[in-house]
């Protein structure tokens, strides 16, 4: 599996092109910005974009999301349903940020933990719903990478003080959740660098043994 990111997104969003070397489908995690490249990486390398996996519904992590339709209109777009409320908001959020507004871009499917046959190729992609940046957040562990937008950054976690944030949510989300996964997991986040668990579990300000408070 090949992971290749795009870090110049708007609000210096991430996206990600995920493809398997076997089959060479290709996912997308988010759509930011890159558009251009992300596209001919596709044609260099003859992979099939079968899906757009959105982590949630803020507006830096959509913003390219209708442009990228237009070339590829065989890819699927899921989201998690209960952050259909924010996209409808798309607009709100980018008066609020001050950059151009968009089209609220179409979802194709809506998924959350029960969500079943989604795969790269022969890999499974298990869906983990991580409330606290927003309603509807989402981390997709692919084998050992975990892309987990705007839930977990390095050495940091999402803000909650956006549109259906909540601190007591996050916390529950990484704790439990993120946390319980193995320490080797690499840590793919929607802005910044990578990280690890391992890595956060111990050196997050927020929740790591370093804890500083909120």
């Amino acid at each position: 599996m090949q992971i290749i990111p795009f870090p110049n997104g708007i609000y210096g969003a991430t996206t990600y092109l995920v493809y398997d070397e076997k089959s060479l489908d290709a996912i997308l995690i988010d759509c930011t910005s890159s558009i251009n490249e992300i596209s001919k990486k596709i044609k260099e390398n003859n992979l099939n974009l079968k899906y757009v996996l959105i982590t949630h519904g803020h507006f830096d992590h959509v913003y390219c999301l209708n442009e990228l339709k237009e070339k590829f209109q065989n890819a699927l777009v899921f989201m998690n349903k209960e952050d259909m409320p924010l996209l409808n908001q798309v607009n709100t959020q980018c008066t609020m940020a001050e950059v151009e507004q968009i089209n609220i871009p179409c979802i194709d499917g809506l998924l959350d933990e029960n969500t079943k046959n989604l795969n790269l190729g022969e890999i499974p992609i298990k869906i983990i719903t991580t409330k606290g940046h927003s309603k509807g957040g989402v981390c997709y562990l692919i084998e050992n990478d975990l892309f987990s937008g705007d839930t977990l950054f390095y050495e940091s976690i999402g803000r909650c003080d956006l549109f259906g944030g909540s601190i007591s949510e996050i916390e529950r989300s990484i704790k439990e959740k993120l946390f319980a996964l193995s320490d080797e997991i690499t840590v793919y986040p929607g802005h910044g660098p990578k990280t690890t668990i391992g890595h956060e579990k111990i050196y997050n300000p927020y929740f790591g043994s370093n804890y500083k408070g909120y």
